[in-house]
């Protein structure tokens, strides 16, 4: 497994831009997003990003360039996808324990929201009586790459209960809403296609003329997975799609008319599109353990102690290196700061720098400035030019943006010190 942008161009964006560093492949985003249409061959398909995988605005500029349409999950995701271009009637708010300031804000937007709770539904049914709706359910299936992603079955906060769908009906009926989509999504990289078809299956169950007599779109969430490990084999795809439109086809001739079908990829668009570059600043041989440790660290890629993730490291440095096993840990104060453990990578030099793969989703976009270091760069390399899409904040630049947010008057530290 090697990272999709040449080797000899990430060599030189961290030496252009410095380390850490995120690099993504700008081209096989653009091909991932348009694969799609081509694997799932529906007359009325509609791919809407989900941006929660990755904002990075020259991320979702290139995307509407391709005409993709965005899942926001916060207003702030609203807010940031309208400044890269996209209308409100491009947009899905799939929100989840949702304020009704917030519904009400995207809703005066002309923002289509995804309802998942019978007590929102009352709310909104309340503030905007007679408004078109569209209604999340949890189709009771249990699917994903890691428990902290499963999003259906009954210990899940994600959607309505299929059973709830009289109640449903009742809040509806009584505020004159107009139910014009339903939405369903089981889990983030799903390895069992079956699971996905069942969850399908389960939620057009519920999609009858007599429940909905208005939809205009069903959609299937996400949940496509990707590839992290050298030896996984890709879903198929193709295949999948085919199976799912025939679905879907035999759902809108029993429906009566052909509706829209929406997928919400995020991950599987940007996922092995990005690698984080970091620089190897120290070597330890701790008895049976050898120890690489690096200007990074987990706040600014999580996923690995957070969900036990694989994420594969190549030494950019010195490929041809006789393979050692090491363990490579960040530059964060805590024990569980680490990339990967017992891995066999080419030997490794202080200095060298290490790519690690699969970067491009939840990466980022779940970043922090724990022990108050700043985030990296950002770069996108298209047809093998390399442009920054977001400058790295300095240490002066972190702690001014902190500091300015005191509105505490000068000395009043040291008086309340005094007074002790």
């Amino acid at each position: 497994m090697k990272p999709t942008v040449d080797s000899t161009i990430l060599r030189k964006c961290a030496e252009k831009y410095g380390t850490p560093l995120y690099v993504y492949d700008g081209d096989l985003i653009k091909q991932r997003y348009n694969e799609l249409y081509d694997f799932i061959a529906w007359p009325k398909l509609r791919i809407y990003y989900a941006m929660k995988a990755n904002y990075n605005i020259g991320i979702l500029e290139m995307l509407h360039r391709e005409g993709a349409r965005i899942d926001a999950v916060s207003l702030g995701d609203v807010t940031l996808a309208m400044k890269a271009g996209f209308k409100s009637s491009e947009i899905l708010f799939t929100a989840n324990n949702v304020t009704m300031d917030e519904v009400s804000e995207v809703l005066r937007l002309g923002i289509p929201v995804n309802i998942e709770s019978l007590s929102l539904l009352e709310k909104v049914g309340k503030a905007f009586g007679g408004h078109d709706v569209c209604l999340r359910f949890n189709t009771d299936v249990v699917a994903g790459e890691h428990r902290f992603v499963f999003t259906g079955g009954s210990e899940s906060k994600f959607g309505i209960l299929l059973e709830d769908v009289p109640a449903v009906k009742a809040v509806v009926e009584k505020y004159g809403l107009v139910v014009t989509g339903l939405h369903a999504h089981a889990g983030s990289g799903i390895s069992d296609t079956e699971k996905v078809f069942e969850s399908m299956k389960n939620l057009l169950s519920i999609a009858t003329p007599e429940n909905f007599p208005d939809l205009r779109f069903i959609d299937f969430g996400g949940g496509f997975k990707v590839p992290y490990k050298p030896d996984e084999k890709r879903i198929d795809y193709r295949s999948f799609g085919g199976k799912t439109v025939q679905i879907f086809k035999d759902f809108c001739e029993g429906y009566g008319k052909e509706l829209e079908l929406y997928f919400e990829p995020g991950k599987y668009i940007v996922a092995e599109s990005g690698v984080l570059l970091t620089e190897v600043n120290t070597l330890k041989q701790n008895r049976d353990h050898l120890i690489a440790g690096t200007n990074s660290g987990f706040s600014q890629l999580i996923r690995p102690v957070f969900y036990d993730a694989y994420h594969h490291i190549v030494n950019l440095s010195n490929p041809e290196g006789q393979p050692r096993s090491y363990d490579i840990y960040g530059n964060i104060c805590e024990s569980g700061d680490f990339f990967a453990k017992d891995r066999e990578i080419a030997e490794i030099r202080e200095g060298d720098i290490l790519a690690i793969m699969n970067a491009g989703a939840y990466c980022y976009s779940m970043g922090s400035v724990y022990n108050l270091r700043p985030m990296p760069a950002e770069v996108i390399v298209e047809g093998g030019k390399d442009r920054l899409s977001r400058r790295r904040l300095s240490y002066s630049d972190l702690i001014d943006a902190i500091a300015s947010e005191s509105s505490a008057p000068a000395g009043s530290a040291a008086e309340a010190a005094q007074k002790r």
